[in-house]
């Protein structure tokens, strides 16, 4: 593993993105029993994933700063890939629900947010082998 790899799998971004992803599952496995929780507490169990988030964010930029110019480049290629590909989701699911019911259990918000991970991880997998 590379010098850069392996800084990178040291950082932060990958503590927090870890803890993040724990904190959010584990947030949805409590809150599918809200019969067990207050209203405030239910409140403050699901903003609890938001400060994991925002280090990782906060990480994860770091890193991309620290990164060389080809990584750079990669990174942003891989964000180009990813941001249009979710507005074109976000569009389509919006224009479709105007003209039919979705079942919110498969398309709402706390699912469509996966896509842009894996829109973003396809993204980086394209721009690296473009690189190679």
């Amino acid at each position: 593993m590379s010098q850069e790899k392996r800084r990178i799998w040291k950082s932060g971004s990958v503590i927090w993105g870890t803890v993040w992803l724990f904190s959010y599952f584990g947030v949805r496995a409590a809150v599918e029993s809200p019969d067990s929780f207050s209203r405030p507490a239910l409140i403050a169990i699901v903003l609890t994933p938001v400060i994991p988030a925002a280090l990782f964010l906060y990480f994860f930029i770091t890193d991309i700063r620290q990164m060389d110019e080809l990584q750079r480049r990669i990174q942003l290629e891989a964000l180009a890939f990813a941001y249009p590909l979710t507005l074109l989701l976000v569009m389509t699911l919006g224009l479709l629900q105007l003209v039919m019911d979705l079942n919110p259990a498969d398309w709402s918000y706390r699912h469509v947010w996966q896509f842009v991970i894996v829109f973003y991880l396809f993204g980086i997998w394209i721009a690296a082998r473009r690189y190679q």
